[in-house]
């Protein structure tokens, strides 16, 4: 059973806070954490996030971004990453839990969540389609 998902992106300020928040909310009970490779710890979750997600009625500005850990792996049971580039960058590092690692879009033709940092908010709203698409997905197998 998958009890602790983790949810990785870049920054971890603009995908996987939404990512977060969306399986934290369909999935009440099980362990959900989202953390960047590449942090830009301590930040807020980026303003299009927020505002994209506080449409839904999802409140991100608790959100401060956390650096990912070989800690954080370990506990893992489920690791979700955004885009090839995730898997390339994980697998030298972490090569023992390969096997716990997927894309967000797995279900969806293993398709890439493109970075929309420093993007216009239409990527913001175009990414918050693709990621809650792949939370329904993935809840469905879960």
């Amino acid at each position: 059973m998958f009890n602790t998902i983790l949810v990785l992106c870049t920054g971890n300020i603009c995908r996987s806070p939404i990512a977060e928040a969306l399986l934290k909310n369909a999935l009440p009970g099980r362990h959900v954490h989202s953390a960047g490779i590449g942090a830009m710890v301590g930040w807020p979750a980026d303003p299009h996030s927020v505002a994209v997600c506080a449409e839904a009625g999802i409140d991100l500005g608790a959100h401060r971004a956390r650096q990912l850990t070989g800690q954080m792996m370990q506990a893992a049971d489920l690791v979700l990453v955004m885009d090839q580039g995730h898997i390339d960058a994980l697998t030298p590092r972490y090569p023992q839990h390969r096997g716990k690692v997927h894309k967000m879009l797995r279900w969806h033709d293993n398709l890439d969540v493109d970075d929309p940092y420093q993007m216009p908010r239409s990527m913001f709203e175009r990414v918050y389609a693709e990621i809650t698409q792949g939370t329904h997905d993935w809840v469905k197998r879960l």
